[in-house]
């Protein structure tokens, strides 16, 4: 079944390069130029990836992104013309799963698009694991793939629930950035370590009771994290 994209760009040059170059691999890619309109597409329909400029008239990406994530898991890449750090860490604070600077070479966006496609593909495909997790007042429930505490469900995105899962089922076990890196986001993942870093504090945002004294992700100074509810 073909994958179906939306593509989010004021540009209208950008969209017609990638709604081409996309469908030329099968897919299905659905445009929106502002981004009341990407808003309004994500509700009204289901999409396996999102392609979101940061700039965009009447709303910008990082409110879109934060809005959908209210919604929606569904995977998206922030398209960014800038190329300082911080454009690209607020992008992944808002929800986004990766970013790509402008201008970008459409082999890499194909590239990013597969890696993070693949890695849900592979999660469809799992048996069911029939776990609950608890932990103090934390339940997790790999099934349904929910996290409550105090019976409170935390909404989590897809990627801060697999790191949560992988830490939680292996507890006391320290993971390096490189190794969850590889293990969340799959061996051909071309980001770097700090997005581990971005997605750990907004989980630790969101679970944690006080995030600078964590209680359930610990940090190992030098090293890595580990998951540890003493």
């Amino acid at each position: 079944m073909a994958s179906r994209v939306l593509v989010v760009d004021d540009e209208k040059l950008i969209v017609k390069g990638l709604k081409f170059s996309l469908e030329q691999d099968g897919m299905e890619v659905t445009s929106a130029y502002d981004g009341e309109e990407a808003l309004t597409l994500a509700k009204e329909n289901r999409y396996d990836m999102i392609l979101l400029d940061i700039m965009l008239p009447k709303m910008d990406g990082m409110e879109v992104c934060q809005q959908i994530r209210e919604f929606s898991d569904v995977p998206i890449i922030m398209l960014t013309a800038k190329g300082d750090d911080m454009d690209k860490i607020l992008g992944l604070e808002y929800g986004a799963d990766d970013y790509i600077t402008k201008p970008f070479n459409i082999l890499e966006v194909k590239a990013r698009m597969k890696a993070i496609l693949r890695r849900n593909l592979r999660h469809e495909a799992e048996p069911p694991k029939n776990n609950i997790i608890t932990a103090g007042s934390m339940r997790i429930d790999i099934d349904s793939r929910t996290l409550r505490i105090d019976d409170r469900e935390i909404y989590l995105t897809a990627k801060e629930f697999d790191l949560v899962e992988l830490l939680a089922l292996n507890p006391n076990k320290v993971y390096s950035r490189e190794i969850l890196l590889k293990t969340v986001w799959g061996n051909d993942y071309p980001g770097d370590a700090r997005t581990v870093d971005v997605h750990v504090r907004r989980l630790r945002e969101k679970i944690e009771e006080n995030p600078s004294d964590p209680k359930y992700v610990h940090t190992k100074w030098g090293v890595g994290y580990y998951f540890n509810h003493a």
